[in-house]
């Protein structure tokens, strides 16, 4: 019996470090807007058998994707004073464990997509190349923000051609709004890192135009986002709730760019990742509660 235990401590143990290894958290960020554009398209609850295989589809994806970014990014990690402390430079975890994780998640992936529909399936190897994109793109192209809200972009498409089975006007402001959302914190966060990406030869937003340039494509982005999702609400026909949503998105974008301050750790982790966790979340409760109430 002890050492039963000891075997599921241990594993447990295991799944915790890799679920902190790919940022399993950070789920939050993509799930809510796949959730949003899979109510509006079934107009409420789907079933539950497609309902599972399209958490499945977004789980895997992020996930595979996740770790194959910390997979390719492990040098430059292991340079940077602000990544040191990750999980492959400090050899936590080996190259071959991130590189099997990721291929179980992509097949996955393609597997779950099989299981929804046709389309999805056929449409999976492109999602599994953003994903496998997006990880090389600091080396050579400072559109690198705009290439993982791209990816990103992809979960409230899918969703909703998970359900309809085809595509429409508001999957595709939803993914707009997506790559807007995701490019500016993506921006705001790499400001931390201006210095050192000059100094290795990677391109960013930051690198390229510098703080206040950086800071001021975020703001352009995040204003943008923060129109469309009032255009989905007018082509949705969502009531008032929806509206109060975005209205206190619209606060949180405003405290989150007032928090900005690339010498200081924490205001960055909780401007550009708890913030907009909150954002996400709020926006997918007050559209549930607008479709279901």
């Amino acid at each position: 019996m002890a050492s039963t235990n000891t075997i599921m401590t241990k594993l447990i143990k295991r799944i915790r470090t890799y679920g902190e290894l790919v940022m399993f958290s950070h789920t939050l960020f993509s799930l809510p807007f796949a959730l949003i554009a899979l109510f509006i398209a079934a107009d409420g609850f789907p079933s539950l058998n497609l309902f599972f295989w399209i958490m499945v589809c977004l789980f895997a994806g992020r996930n595979g994707a996740n770790a194959l970014n910390r997979y390719v990014d492990q040098k430059y990690d292991g340079l940077n004073p602000r990544t040191q402390s990750r999980h492959m430079p400090k050899g936590i975890v080996k190259s071959k464990e991130v590189l099997i994780i990721t291929a179980l998640c992509y097949i996955l992936f393609v597997f779950a997509a099989y299981q929804i529909n046709l389309l999805c399936f056929y449409l999976s190897p492109i999602a599994l190349g953003l994903f496998t994109l997006y990880s090389y793109t600091k080396r050579f192209t400072w559109l690198c923000h705009i290439v993982l809200g791209i990816t990103c972009a992809g979960a409230p498409v899918g969703a909703w051609i998970a359900v309809t089975g085809g595509i429409d006007l508001i999957p595709l402001i939803l993914g707009a709004i997506v790559t807007l959302w995701v490019s500016g914190f993506d921006i705001v966060y790499g400001t931390q890192d201006i210095d050192f990406d000059r100094s290795v030869g990677l391109f960013s937003i930051p690198a390229r135009f510098g703080l206040t340039g950086a800071l001021t494509i975020a703001r352009v982005f995040h204003m943008i986002m923060w129109l469309l999702l009032i255009s989905v609400g007018m082509l949705a026909h969502l009531g008032i709730v929806y509206y109060v949503g975005v209205g206190i998105s619209a606060l949180l974008l405003l405290i989150e760019h007032g928090l900005i301050d690339p010498g200081h750790r924490m205001k960055m982790n909780f401007a550009a990742y708890h913030i907009n966790q909150l954002i996400s979340t709020m926006l997918l409760i007050t559209t549930a509660i607008d479709i279901f109430v």
